[in-house]
């Protein structure tokens, strides 16, 4: 979602957009009601699989973005050396500390965190860009 927002801004920005599960299996593709919900937000997700974060994967990217504070909370007592690069979408987007909790109960569950995640990275893209800016690595 946030690589469509930052596409649909038009920002010369050349930045790598990724995702990674804490907790996730590499290689296996998204649920089917995931990509039945993914594309009413005009998302493909037919050829994403999923990734376990690593810290390969950390150290390439200058903001990581977390839904849920055990995320972070299991990401920064795996990987210290990235903790000021790991932050809860939520403080960044919305300037409010709460999860969006990563549901896949049900079919209802699942699209209402998809509205969640979308409707705060539209509000908070600017947010989102400005901490992704502060945080930017500077080139070796």
């Amino acid at each position: 979602m946030f690589r469509l927002a930052l596409e649909d801004s038009r920002t010369a920005e050349s930045w790598t957009v990724d995702s990674a599960g804490t907790w996730a299996t590499s290689g296996m593709a998204v649920l089917p009601a995931v990509a039945v919900i993914a594309r009413q937000y005009n998302l493909d997700l037919s050829q994403h699989r999923s990734k376990e974060v690593t810290g390969k994967i950390l150290a390439a990217h200058d903001l990581i973005l977390v839904m849920e504070a055990g995320h972070k909370e299991a990401l920064l007592h795996e990987f210290s050396l990235y903790a000021e690069h790991i932050h809860l979408l939520s403080q960044v987007a919305d300037e409010r500390q709460y999860n969006i909790p990563d549901a896949i109960e049900s079919f209802a569950s699942m699209a209402g965190v998809a509205k969640d995640l979308h409707s705060l990275i539209q509000t908070g893209f600017d947010h989102i860009c400005d901490k992704a800016h502060q945080l930017q690595r500077k080139p070796h």
